[in-house]
C-alpha cells in the first residue's frame, strides 16, 4: 500500500490518501486532458513526422525517422520522472496565493509542448525536426507525468480502477481522432501540427484551470539538491519488492506489446497479403479501440468491488497471449480481425486493472509522481527495445509466427509475474 513518511504533525491535503470519491466532473476533465496529450505523443509519430521526413530527405527516410523517434523516445524515458520528482517538490506561491503542485506542469507542459509543435512544423532540416520533437517530448512528459499522479493524488483505492479504465482510453482513442484530425479534417503537414497544438490546448487546460490541486507546505518537501533529486530515481527492490515486481510485470507486458504491434503494417503486407494494407491496419486499429473501451472501465470497476487486481491482471495477459497465438497460428484477414479486437480487450483489462494496482504500491506519498515516471520508463523503453528485439526474430529466426509465439509468451510471462507482488490481493 501507497505509505506516508512519518512526522509529528497532522499529514497536508496534498500528501494524505484521499477518501472522498471524484466525481463524474472531474472525470471526465482528466479523460480530456489524457487524450489531449495521447493525441499529440500518437499523431506526430504515425502521420506528421514520416511525411515531414519524406519531404527532407526522401532517400534515407526510414533510417533518419528512426533517428528522429529514437531520440524523442530517448527524452521522454528521462524527461518524465525526472518532471515527476520537480512535480513533487513543487511550492508555489504568487500574489500571496499558494498553487498545488500538479496543474502548474499540466498547463506549463500543455502550453510549451503546443508551442513546440508550431515550431516543429517549420523546420526544413532533419537536425531542426528531431529537436523540435525531443522538445515536443520532453513538454507532454512532463504534463504527463502531472496528470498521472493526480490518480493516486485524489481518487480513493477503491475507485481507482474505474478511473484508471477512463484514464487509459485515450490512450488507444488518441490515436484514432489524431488521425482522423490530421487526415481527414485538416490538409497539409503544417496545418496538422497546428491542428495538434491547438487540440492539446482546448483539451488540458480546463482540467489544471478547473479542477482542486492541494498546494504542499514547504516543511514537507522532498529535498531539492540536485544529488538527492538524482538518488531518489533508483527504488531499491530490496525495500521495495512490490515496486519492483510492478515495473518488472508493467515492463515485460508493455514490450509485448510493443513486439506485437511493431510491425503490423508489414504483417498485412507479406504475410496475410491484404489487397489494402494501410487501409486493413486502420480496421484493426479501430477494433482494437473497440476491444479496448469496451473492457477498461468495466473490469476497472470490478476490481473495485471485489477488491482483487492481480485475477485481473493474469486473465487480460492470457486474452492478448491468446490474441498473439492465433495470429501466430493463422495469418489471415479474418483471424487477424479476431485478434485485433481480443488484443484491445485485454489490454483494456491490463490497462485499468494494473495501472490501479500500481497506485497501491508506491513507495512514499511525497514521491508519487517520481515514482510513477519510474513505472512509466517501463512503458517508454519497451517502445525503444522492441525494434532491437523484432527485427531478428522476423528476418532471421522464424518470421511472423515467431514473432507472435514470442509476444505470447513474454506477454503471458509479464502478467504472471504479478503474483510476486504480495500486498495488493
Amino acid at each position: 500500500m501507497t505509505t506516508v513518511d512519518p512526522t509529528p504533525t497532522s499529514l497536508p491535503a496534498a500528501l494524505a490518501e484521499p477518501a472522498v470519491p471524484v466525481r463524474r466532473s472531474w472525470i471526465a476533465l482528466i479523460f480530456a486532458a489524457n487524450l489531449g496529450v495521447w493525441m499529440a505523443f500518437f499523431t506526430p509519430i504515425q502521420v506528421l513526422l514520416p511525411q515531414q521526413v519524406e519531404r527532407i530527405a526522401p532517400g534515407d527516410k526510414e533510417a533518419m525517422l528512426a533517428v528522429v523517434t529514437g531520440l524523442g523516445a530517448l527524452a521522454a524515458v528521462l524527461a518524465n520522472p525526472l518532471a515527476g520528482a520537480l512535480s513533487d517538490r513543487t511550492c508555489l506561491r504568487l500574489a500571496g496565493r499558494e498553487f498545488g503542485r500538479r496543474h502548474v506542469w499540466t498547463a506549463g507542459g500543455a502550453l510549451l509542448g503546443a508551442l513546440a509543435l508550431v515550431l516543429l512544423a517549420r523546420q526544413q532540416s532533419i537536425a531542426g525536426v528531431a529537436l523540435g520533437w525531443v522538445a515536443a517530448q520532453i513538454c507532454f512528459n512532463a504534463m504527463l507525468a502531472s496528470l498521472t499522479a493526480a490518480v493516486p493524488d485524489r481518487v480513493p483505492v477503491a475507485q481507482r480502477g474505474g478511473v484508471s479504465g477512463w484514464v487509459g482510453i485515450p490512450q488507444a482513442l488518441g490515436l484514432v481522432l489524431g488521425v482522423v484530425l490530421v487526415t481527414a479534417l485538416v490538409a497539409g503537414n503544417s496545418a496538422g501540427y497546428l491542428a495538434i497544438a491547438v487540440a492539446v490546448l482546448v483539451l488540458a487546460l480546463p482540467f489544471a484551470l478547473l479542477t482542486r490541486d492541494d498546494p504542499l507546505p514547504r516543511a514537507h518537501r522532498p529535498a531539492l539538491r540536485p544529488g538527492a533529486l538524482l538518488a531518489s530515481m533508483w527504488v531499491s527492490p530490496r525495500r521495495h519488492p512490490d515496486f519492483g515486481w510492478a515495473w518488472i510485470t508493467r515492463f515485460l507486458v508493455q514490450l509485448g506489446n510493443a513486439l506485437g504491434t511493431l510491425y503490423l503494417l508489414y504483417f498485412l503486407t507479406d504475410e496475410v497479403r491484404h489487397p489494402d494494407p494501410e487501409g486493413g491496419l486502420l480496421v484493426l486499429i479501430l477494433l482494437y479501440t473497440a476491444g479496448l473501451a469496451a473492457t477498461a472501465v468495466v473490469a476497472g470497476r470490478l476490481s473495485d468491488r471485489s477488491g482483487r487486481r492481480k485475477v485481473f491482471v493474469i486473465a487480460a495477459g492470457g486474452i492478448i497471449a491468446l490474441a498473439a497465438l492465433l495470429l501466430a497460428a493463422a495469418p489471415v484477414w479474418p483471424v487477424a480481425l479476431v485478434a485485433a479486437l481480443l488484443l484491445g480487450a485485454g489490454y483494456g483489462v491490463y490497462l485499468s486493472v494494473d495501472a490501479a494496482l500500481i497506485t497501491q504500491v508506491l513507495p512514499t506519498a511525497t514521491d508519487r509522481a517520481k515514482d510513477l515516471g519510474v513505472i512509466n520508463i517501463a512503458n517508454s523503453a519497451p517502445q525503444v527495445l522492441g525494434p532491437a528485439v523484432s527485427a531478428p526474430i522476423v528476418v532471421h529466426l522464424g518470421g511472423y509466427p515467431a514473432l507472435y509465439a514470442v509476444t505470447a509468451a513474454v506477454t503471458l510471462l509479464g502478467s504472471v509475474l504479478v503474483l510476486k507482488i504480495r500486498s495488493v490481493p
